[in-house]
């Protein structure tokens, strides 16, 4: 996403509805209560974030069981996940997983503290352009999930997965859809865009995304074209941003080799990118957010809020005990 001047924030508060704030990682494990319910282990290692209610099998109001999230809004119980990136060592194959840094810049509202984590959007589709009164949005019920992207697609990227080269200083350079082809000094900021019109009757699908439909065909945080008659229903636009700090690695990597970072699911190619969420806001609360001209990014009195350091202290226990981290001779599910 390219930046927004202050000048340009103040006059976007007043017409238009759309928050962004940071959750700390909540837990790194081979679980996937979307894609593979019930299976303890799943495929592949998941960085995941959000409400504590995270488990193997998730169904129903996730809310109601979730007590704590490492998000900034204490009301959004949900969760949210990616794959996990990890670089293999050019000379012996062997891989280390990447940490994750937060997004710069953060909670605009100076609630500092993130660990790790993922900087999560809700939009009604467009930052600059839409209004509350001609892009009204109905969001999730409880028990709804989706999924973006496919850890099996070799072939062209789907639209709004992207990566980006941070700079040292945090600058970033254009958006590909495939893995930077030389160090990254600052990381990897990687985001996924989910669709946004839903067809009003499923709260998933027997391949997590048939029940919601993309109108938009450019990276980006850009307005989306009408709801078709099949998915009539416009829901926030829900988007993840993530920093892999791949700068440790940079001096492993020989110049002029091919990329060293896959995906946990040995994904060496980029359009492998995806992610999951789990819909979990306590009653109408995220629908009040987007009701209200007044809350934009995580500045919204419609909101409870929470500091980091009490986020920080949600946590899930480690359900499938294997390691995920240091040296390791495969990835763990390989």
């Amino acid at each position: 996403m390219k930046g927004i001047s202050a000048g340009v924030l103040a006059l976007v508060v007043q017409v238009q509805a759309g928050l962004r704030f940071q959750c700390s990682t909540l837990t790194l494990q081979r679980l996937d209560p979307v894609v593979q319910p019930g299976s303890n282990p799943s495929a592949h290692v998941h960085h995941i974030v959000g409400g504590n209610a995270f488990n193997a099998t998730m169904t129903g109001d996730v809310s109601e069981r979730a007590t704590c999230t490492t998000c900034e809004f204490p009301e959004d119980l949900s969760n949210y996940w990616t794959a996990t990136l990890y670089f293999k060592h050019p000379q012996n194959g062997s891989y280390h997983r990447v940490p994750v840094k937060p997004v710069n810049p953060g909670n605009l509202d100076g609630y500092s503290g993130t660990i790790g984590g993922i900087t999560v959007y809700y939009t009604q589709n467009d930052l600059i352009r839409d209004t509350i009164a001609r892009n009204p949005v109905k969001t999730f019920p409880p028990g709804f999930r989706m999924t973006v992207g496919s850890p099996t697609n070799t072939g062209a990227a789907h639209v709004g997965l992207r990566y980006q080269c941070l700079s040292a200083g945090g600058g970033r350079g254009r958006e590909m859809p495939d893995f930077p082809t030389t160090p990254c000094a600052g990381g990897i900021f990687v985001s996924n865009h989910f669709p946004a019109c839903w067809n009003g009757k499923d709260l998933d699908s027997p391949d997590h995304q048939s029940h919601m439909y993309n109108t938009i065909t450019m990276d980006g945080f850009v307005a989306a074209p009408a709801c078709p008659a099949s998915h009539p229903v416009r829901m926030p636009q829900v988007t993840y941003e993530t920093v892999w700090d791949t700068s440790k690695f940079n001096s492993l990597w020989q110049s002029g080799a091919k990329n060293p970072f896959v995906w946990s699911f040995e994904g060496v190619n980029g359009p492998g990118n995806h992610a999951d969420y789990m819909f979990g806001w306590k009653g109408d609360a995220l629908q009040r957010a987007m009701d209200k001209s007044e809350c934009f990014y995580d500045g919204c009195g419609a909101l409870q809020k929470q500091q980091m350091a009490t986020a920080n202290k949600c946590t899930v226990k480690d359900m499938v005990g294997e390691v995920t981290d240091g040296w390791l001779e495969k990835l763990p599910g390989m």
